[in-house]
């Protein structure tokens, strides 16, 4: 096994998560198997009893695993299916060797951070590193590591200390480091300078790694005389300065990576020039240039709780544009905060512009999505998009929350059941329309929802769900969520002119809705957007999207015509 670490200095957030993965798309196009791992140095078990605010998106793996949204970059960049233990976190780390320490495994030892805590960091990376993601047999070719934070942080010492002993054990033909660091301009002078990634480089050798690349990064190119600077300094060959600059979309990041040689690079120190192939980037840079060259865009209204923080919804954005590019169209998203929308907001002191400027954004826009989330805030302005879009036929799509609310607005605007509602809004609701499920503990947040790729039965061939599906009988999607629409109030919905046209295999669990005399109108109990590949959008958001552009019904005989 071959493995690339990726470290960051400087500071956070320099897009770690997307040059790993870029690597790997780099060295898969020269026909290696590549697989990848995130550590993560918090003490959480895993991501989901985080804040969307606090860490951005929960991605949700098809075995139910709660991660870091890096392993959502990874799936798509890489189109691999990873595992929980793909992500490793301080939490489940010091977890699992608690629990030897308390079956007595360590023979009365002390339990220290060195070797116990480092041992198990290193076991736990060479046992997934094995396990194969691509669909194929047999282990990987490479393993692409990224481990988060910056380096210097102080919880991240054990999982260096680990890698340092990894790089030790496997050898330097199997180990290859590129240290990720800013370089930042300043504004008076207006020179690139790269004493602070001296200073990262140098805390990084002292303990005991030494990067073989750097990946620069700029807002704009990297200057000759920089690059030997660096390459002076750092101990750096200057062939091995790679410089990730700012670009018109990430698509182009591999094939910067590409144009730069940073294949060969790793190859070379992994004495596997001889048996790989140049890289294969052709459909990637279609993919990638073709979205520059988009002119006409698709307005969508995204209504959610979490609006402040892009990242809290980063794969709904990426399905989205998965689909939009898929029609040649460019998406323009407009993030409209649930709770402008409602009564209250227009008497706010604060801010009374605030509604009147979410409503004119709502009525302009040519779609409508509401994802998913947790909480009561923002759900009385959320019932109003849904409102709004189902009574003047703009197309529709709601995600997990954004069905459950669909089905509220349903039972208060149609049914006429003024107090309907969800039980995690209001336990005394006399129509609970959406109730806590069975299986679900109501003390416990972490890993207690029905989670991770689970089977709908889709029950008519008629219904736009399955025809965007290509009338398959049945679908897999991941799921992430607590409550669910209440089985007792399916008869009286349906009556009223909704229709749930998926259910689960017990029949009891409703998973997909439509409104059969809207244009689109459909909710999903499970998310979509964690399966949406670039170039195999998911079905569901290439239906809002061909609905919003008018091109649904041409799309649903075409796929007729061509026997899909």
């Amino acid at each position: 096994m071959k493995y690339v670490l990726i470290t960051g200095g400087v500071v956070s957030g320099l897009g770690k998560g997307v040059t790993a993965s870029s690597i790997g798309v780099v060295l898969k196009a020269c026909g290696l198997r590549v697989t990848s791992i995130k550590i993560d140095p918090y003490l959480n078990i895993d991501a989901g009893t985080m804040s969307p605010f606090e860490h951005g998106e929960v991605f949700v793996l098809d075995d139910g695993g709660e991660v870091d949204l890096d392993l959502g970059n990874y799936e798509r960049f890489l189109d691999v299916t990873l595992t929980k233990d793909n992500n490793i976190t301080t939490g489940k780390i010091y977890q699992s060797v608690l629990e030897k320490e308390r079956k007595g495994d360590y023979l009365g030892k002390t339990v220290q951070v060195v070797p116990h805590i480092t041992d198990a960091i290193r076991n736990w990376i060479e046992s997934v590193a094995v396990i194969p993601v691509d669909g194929n047999e047999g282990p990987a070719d490479v393993c692409v590591i990224e481990l988060g934070g910056t380096v210097g942080d102080i919880e991240s010492m054990p999982f260096i200390e680990a890698l340092r002993q990894l790089s030790f054990q496997v050898g330097p033909d199997n180990f290859c480091l590129i240290h990720v660091s800013l370089i930042p301009v300043l504004g008076v002078v207006g020179e690139q300078k790269t004493k602070p990634t001296q200073h990262s480089v140098r805390e990084l050798r002292a303990l005991g790694l030494t990067p073989h690349l750097l990946a620069s990064r700029s807002a704009e190119p990297l200057l000759d005389s920089t690059k030997e600077k660096l390459s002076q300094f750092c101990h750096v060959p200057i062939n091995n300065i790679l410089n990730i600059h700012d670009v018109p979309n990430i698509w182009h990041i591999p094939l910067l990576l590409r144009n730069q040689n940073a294949h060969h690079s790793i190859l070379q120190q992994f004495d596997l020039l001889s048996r790989a192939t140049p890289p294969d980037l052709q459909q990637w840079t279609e993919m990638a240039e073709s979205y520059d060259n988009l002119t006409e865009s698709v307005r969508i209204a995204m209504v959610g709780k979490y609006v402040g923080l892009t990242d809290s919804y980063l794969s709904v954005v990426k399905a989205l544009l998965h689909a939009c590019v898929a029609r040649s169209v460019r998406p323009s998203i407009d993030w409209i905060a649930a709770s402008d929308l409602e009564d209250d907001s227009a008497q706010s002191v604060m801010a009374p512009e605030a509604h009147a400027a979410a409503w004119k954004t709502l009525r302009s826009a040519a779609c409508v999505l509401v994802p998913g989330g947790f909480g009561d805030r923002g759900v009385r302005g959320m019932m109003l998009a849904a409102k709004y879009a189902r009574e003047n036929n703009v197309p529709y799509l709601g995600i997990c929350l954004g069905m459950q609310i669909s089905v509220i607005e349903f039972a208060r605007s149609v049914l006429g059941w003024e107090r309907a509602n969800s039980v995690e809004f209001d336990a005394q609701t006399p129509n609970p329309v959406v109730i806590f499920m069975p299986e679900g503990s109501r003390t416990h947040m972490g890993s207690t929802m029905r989670l991770g790729s689970r089977r709908t039965l889709l029950h008519s061939r008629d219904c736009i769900t399955s025809k965007l599906y290509g009338s398959s009988e049945y679908v897999d999607e991941r799921h992430r969520h607590r409550y669910e629409v209440n089985p007792d109030v399916i008869e009286t919905l349906e009556e009223a002119g909704l229709k749930f046209v998926g259910k689960d295999e017990s029949g009891k669990r409703m998973e997909i809705l439509e409104h059969p005399s809207h244009p689109f109108y459909v909710g999903v109990q499970f998310h979509p957007e964690f399966k949406s590949r670039p170039g195999r959008p998911s079905a569901l958001f290439l239906g809002l999207i061909l609905a919003a552009t008018g091109k649904l019904e041409a799309h649903i005989t075409s796929i007729y015509e061509n026997g899909s």
